[in-house]
């Protein structure tokens, strides 16, 4: 197949997740559009009370967490983060806050697709790390989102 194809929808990955290794293959399979795409859906999907209040929020999509972004998250091993929220929640915002650069949501593409075997999930992955960290852009955290069963 051309990598500037695409797989069909209910293609499997190459090999099943607890054996697969991260390649330039996997990236092409699964091709960005594609991935891109689902973050789209996923934005689509989420009720408009939250679409509409994710203000001054960047959603990108990258290969790997970097050096900085796991120390914050105290994640020792790259493939350990499928996501981060960089900024700062609206629930902790001041009356001084504002002319700030955007908050930004990263999707981490490769560890993200190492828990997958299938397109379907890597969609139902996506959406899931997507909600999990536009919650943190609302002020949610970790043990508020086990409580209420988001996990």
């Amino acid at each position: 197949m051309p990598t500037d194809e695409l797989p069909a929808e209910d293609e499997q990955l190459a090999e099943p997740a607890s054996t697969r290794r991260v390649s330039a293959w996997n990236w092409r399979r699964m091709e960005q559009a594609r991935f891109q795409q689902y973050v789209s859906e996923a934005l689509e999907a989420l009720p408009a009370t939250f679409r509409d209040r994710l203000e001054n929020v960047e959603i990108v999509v990258e290969p790997w967490p970097d050096a900085q972004t796991l120390r914050k998250a105290g994640v020792s091993h790259p493939n350990g983060l499928l996501g981060f929220y960089h900024g700062i929640p609206q629930t902790r915002r001041t009356h001084q806050y504002g002319l700030v650069l955007p908050d930004k949501i990263s999707l981490y593409v490769y560890p993200i697709l190492l828990r997958c075997s299938s397109t379907e999930e890597v969609r139902e992955m996506v959406r899931h790390v997507l909600y999990h960290e536009i919650a943190h852009h609302f002020g949610i955290d970790d043990d508020h989102l086990h409580e209420i069963g988001a996990y």
